[in-house]
């Protein structure tokens, strides 16, 4: 793998409502940006401690997550460094961010933690809907939280020009509009799971 300047990744997973929040930052960063050959952007998802080898090989590290901070629904805030892991880990919504911190305690562990972490999240609305898209509160803090990443980037001295080859973090299937559109009603699909098993019935 080679050893990337600057590594942006977003956290998170698209079947729950706002914890979509980081994978779709980064998507849309992306989207936007064309960025150099120092800077990756990575979709990592729920992949846990897969994702130690990206830290590892990178100098600096910009995230974007929903976290529970224990704000008004929708607030962004941005930590860095030291203060990362320990939002990270200070009210768990899911096991992703249980995974994410043990990345960067076993990264700090072995001196490779990268020299600069910047975590930008977002306090979500909703979590309990399976197959749901981000809620309103949520979807406007995209652009700010990425004009932040934009901020820091320009600080590290890079300056992104807009894309235009059309390419995509992820495939086309996942695209938000996309995603929305499809999405089954709720009389065909359950969005929160089986009553007969989370009521405990027959």
């Amino acid at each position: 793998m080679d050893k990337a300047h600057i590594t942006i990744m977003g956290l998170g997973n698209l079947l729950w409502a706002d914890e979509g929040f980081g994978v779709r930052a980064a998507e849309t960063l992306f989207a936007r940006y064309q960025l150099p050959d120092s800077v990756r952007v990575i979709d990592g998802g729920t992949q846990g401690l897969a994702l130690l080898p990206y830290v590892e090989e990178t100098e600096r590290l910009i995230l974007f997550d929903a976290i529970d901070f224990g704000l008004e629904p929708g607030t962004l805030r941005v930590y860095r460094d030291q203060a990362v892991p320990a939002y990270l880990t200070a009210k768990k919504m899911s096991l992703h961010q249980t995974g994410f911190s043990e990345v960067l305690g076993l990264a700090d562990l072995k001196g490779s933690l990268p020299k600069d972490i910047m975590l930008i999240g977002v306090q979500p609305v909703q979590l309990e809907d399976y197959g749901g898209s981000l809620t309103e509160p949520v979807r406007a803090q995209l652009a700010p939280a990425i004009q932040q990443a934009m901020t820091q980037l320009a600080e590290w001295g890079v300056t992104p020009g807009p894309r235009r080859d059309g390419q995509r973090l992820n495939h086309e299937s996942l695209d938000m509009i996309r995603y929305e559109s499809e999405r089954p009603s709720a009389e065909l699909a359950c969005r929160i799971g089986d009553d007969r098993v989370l009521k405990g019935g027959a």
